[in-house]
């Protein structure tokens, strides 16, 4: 998962569905009271491979809505590049709109469940639809590679125009917005579904094939229906070796060359970009980061998560830091990889230009020796990449804009 130039990152579906159901007022059902910082908590998970489980029943359908299911084309096996064990594969899948309609709830099952590492579900406008069925025409095999994001370049299919649907991470189930807020799919359109595929439980073993599943709740929508988008809140990962590591892979620079060589020039370039973005004039190595995002428009704050990877220790997102107006509006004091879900912030938060939010992410570099996916390789000086050895910082908040 990364972050597109746009600072403002529509997803067309549930806000990264990251396990919860959503309770937010206005936009996910209602909740009253003090409003504090949602926190998701929990022992650090060693990791291992996914158990197989049974995916947890949708909710019952609620008036005016209805179920959309839609399924991989054919089983794909992953073939990661040389040398590698990740692989990202993106497919189409046409969901068969003839008028637009508002998504109001998602479900990913996975098949394969110990090769699943997180799935994406891109929605592709009408007018990106042929660049993408062209694209996907001229690669072998079902789907194509796609490090980074859709990997569909051309005039109308931009990063920031193929909208993220949902995202599935271990520990995800439905989540399930309001039936008067939603995201908006439109007719012609596409899906593409993103898979990242990780072999590193399977070294050595057959890692088998994955046929997994998508399923849309979807409504007409009312006049009141609130449209909603997804803010992306990263910061930079520059995590050096722990204290008695050594080797090639522990040099920044080498380090961003190997992701580079993994996955492409866009997704090596991130760590020294994250910099510029955040206003650093250098790389601050260390174990926790932090970056201030100024908001550009107003909008309001509904719910959020965040996205870390195996080292991951800590993330916080805050609202103006260090001034009166100071709020924590997500905490994840134990970060779980394999209880990455959405949090319901206790009452909405509205925004707007000359506000601040801070991202703050804390990694452990010491928990490399101890996860089982992680210690058999090498050492290594840890930044933004695609791949379970790497890392992320993101958080991740849904919204929706407001004209004042």
């Amino acid at each position: 998962m990364r972050k597109p130039d746009s600072p403002l990152w529509k997803f067309g579906a549930a806000s990264m569905a990251l396990a919860a159901v959503c309770t937010v007022a206005s936009a996910c059902g209602s909740d009253t009271g003090k409003r504090t910082a949602p926190a998701a908590s929990g022992t650090h998970s060693a990791h291992g491979a996914h158990a197989a489980v049974s995916p947890a029943p949708s909710k019952p359908l609620r008036p005016g809505e209805r179920f959309v299911d839609l399924t991989m084309a054919e089983a794909y096996t992953p073939a990661p590049p040389a040398g590698g064990t990740d692989e990202y594969r993106c497919q189409v899948i046409d969901p068969g709109l003839t008028k637009a309609a508002f998504l109001t709830g998602t479900q990913f099952t996975p098949e394969n469940v110990a090769i699943a590492h997180h799935a994406i579900v891109y929605s592709v406008p009408p007018d990106g639809a042929a660049a993408v069925r062209e694209h996907d025409a001229q690669s072998p095999g079902l789907g194509w590679q796609c490090f980074g994001g859709t990997g569909v370049k051309g005039a109308e299919v931009e990063e920031g125009d193929a909208a993220w649907v949902d995202t599935w991470a271990p520990g995800s189930t439905e989540t399930l917005l309001d039936e008067d807020a939603g995201y908006k799919l439109e007719p012609g359109g596409l899906l593409v579904l993103q898979i990242h595929y990780n072999l590193l439980a399977t070294e050595g073993k057959p890692a088998g094939s994955d046929r997994s599943a998508v399923r849309l709740r979807l409504t007409d929508g009312t006049p009141k229906t609130r449209e909603l988008v997804t803010l992306s809140l990263d910061a930079p990962t520059d995590l050096p070796c722990a204290p008695g590591e050594s080797g090639p892979l522990c040099d920044r620079a080498a380090s961003i060359a190997d992701v580079t060589k993994r996955f492409g020039a866009d997704v090596g370039e991130m760590a020294d970009r994250q910099v510029e973005e955040c206003g650093q004039s250098a790389p601050k190595p260390g174990n926790t980061q932090t970056c201030d995002h100024e908001v550009e428009e107003p909008m309001t704050l509904f719910a959020g998560f965040g996205h870390m990877h195996m080292l991951g220790r800590s993330l916080k997102v805050e609202l103006n830091p260090g001034t009166p107006k100071a709020e924590v509006l997500l905490d994840v004091p134990q970060f779980d990889f394999d209880n990455q879900r959405l949090v319901a912030l206790p009452s909405p938060v509205e925004i707007g230009p000359g506000d601040t939010l801070r991202t703050t992410c804390t990694h452990d570099a010491g928990l490399r020796e101890k996860l089982p996916q992680l210690s058999k390789l090498p050492p290594r000086y840890v930044v933004w990449g695609d791949g379970t050895s790497d890392e992320m910082c993101i958080g991740i908040m849904t919204v929706s804009t407001r004209k004042s």
